[in-house]
């Protein structure tokens, strides 16, 4: 129905019947007493309409707190209306609260910064990781100009050329950054920063390993294909010949030791080989440390061993290779004649291993660096001891996948002190004996 019908109609006819009955009394006790209440009956009738009109004044002031009417005719439909539109306004109010909570919530977890600037780079907001990334505070800079805070050349520079179709990548507060400018509402501005730090130093990393993996593998395959083309040119003796086969034999075996242990390193890194927990019999293990470090040092050292702690859950294999890396290690760097100790036991945090030596010790500078890949304290030494560079590289990874750390105690000529701590979560349990009866 019309909506203009629906509100003149039922008036026209309010209107009609108060008429018709002043009338009808006016006939029957008189025309001028029918005026006078025709008058006083329209008197009503507009100090009932002010009375909403106040009381729809006080709400609109208040809407929280004040309370409209029931109403009576064409009031009940607008006040009706009214409540209808006030709950549709808290409900919206609730519904973009919610939103704008949730977008609060994304913004300050995402990892990378969100600047929000106005036309003239003011800065209107920020999420943490841009106070993080450019050394800002919200409740401080909030109104202060971006380039003041920022002061990187290369970040001026950008701003003033204005050429925001590429990003920036830019070294500030010790961080690779990539930064880009996004326009948008014409009067404001979005500056988004990223921390390629991790990424960059992965990447060096990378560079790193196929560098020094090449280098490693050119030394003994150049020995290799030097000794068979001195034996494919020339006419060899058999004393000369069986010292080039021996010679091509160790630089064969330390190339294949090389890309076991790179295969073993990439295995430990891998997302898709989880470990897969175990109880390992440690007084098992150790025996077969110990078989391992006495066969490699072939009488030249003491080595003894104590065994004082219990078993634990993890994952034999990587164990095996993380100690035996640790003996074999402490085997190749001390002299003949020298003393090695392999110890298990526990303490209030959870169980140790450890291996000491009387060895060549390492200076304190060298020690932080230790399980870089390929780091070498002393290059021409590992080349005697037909290391790989990657031993202590593999220790770390499998102690990181046990939960466990590494701790080195070492002083140059003094020996060295390796000491894996696994935790309390590590050792198994002891179950109670059932009792028969």
């Amino acid at each position: 129905m019309n909506p203009k019908l629906v509100f003149w109609v039922p008036a026209a006819l309010r209107t009609a019947v108060i008429l018709a009955g002043c009338t009808a009394l006016g006939w029957m006790f008189g025309w001028l007493n029918g005026l006078v209440l025709a008058l006083i009956a329209m008197m009503v009738l507009v100090f009932v309409q002010l009375s909403y009109l106040y009381q729809l004044s006080n709400w609109m002031d208040d809407p929280q707190s004040a309370k409209l009417p029931d109403g009576w005719g064409a009031w009940t439909n607008i006040f009706s209306r009214l409540y209808r539109m006030r709950r549709d306004d808290e409900k919206n109010q609730t519904e973009l609260t919610e939103w704008l909570a949730r977008f609060r919530q994304a913004m300050h977890l995402l990892p990378d910064g969100v600047v929000i600037m106005d036309d003239v780079l003011f800065l209107e907001w920020c999420n943490p990781a841009a106070e993080k990334h450019l050394g800002l505070t919200h409740e401080r800079d909030k109104g202060m100009r971006v380039t003041n805070l920022v002061r990187s050349p290369d970040f001026m520079d950008y701003i003033i050329l204005g050429r925001y179709e590429q990003p920036l990548t830019i070294s500030f507060r010790e961080r690779k950054l990539i930064v880009h400018i996004i326009p948008f509402e014409n009067r404001r501005q979005i500056l988004v920063t990223h921390d390629a730090t991790e990424t960059e130093r992965i990447e060096e990393m990378r560079r790193d390993f196929i560098a020094n993996a090449s280098h490693e593998l050119r030394t003994p395959l150049t020995v290799i294909v030097g000794f068979l083309e001195i034996a494919a040119s020339e006419g060899l003796d058999a004393a000369t010949r069986s010292a080039h086969l021996k010679l091509m034999t160790e630089q064969g075996h330390r190339m294949q030791h090389l890309i076991e242990d790179m295969l073993t390193l990439s295995r430990l890194e891998s997302v898709d080989y989880p470990m897969r927990p175990e109880q390992v019999d440690v007084p098992k293990l150790m025996e077969q440390v110990l078989r391992d470090a006495r066969a490699l040092s072939a009488g030249k050292h003491e080595i003894t061993m104590a065994v004082n702690g219990p078993d634990i859950m993890g994952s034999y294999e990587e164990l095996h290779s993380a100690f035996g890396n640790l003996a074999s290690n402490a085997v190749r760097y001390t002299p003949a004649g020298g003393k090695i100790h392999l110890v298990w036991k526990e303490y209030e945090g959870g169980v140790k291993f450890l291996v000491e030596d009387t060895g060549i010790g390492i200076s304190p500078e060298h020690i932080s660096r230790l399980t870089e890949r390929f780091y070498r304290v002393d290059k021409s030494r590992s080349r005697e001891t037909q290391g790989t560079g990657l031993g202590l590289a593999i220790v770390k990874h499998v102690l990181l996948r046990h939960g466990s750390t590494l701790q080195i105690k070492s002083e140059a000529g003094k020996g060295s002190s390796f000491i894996v701590c696994l935790p309390k979560t590590a050792i198994v349990q002891q179950q109670p004996e059932l009792l028969l009866n």
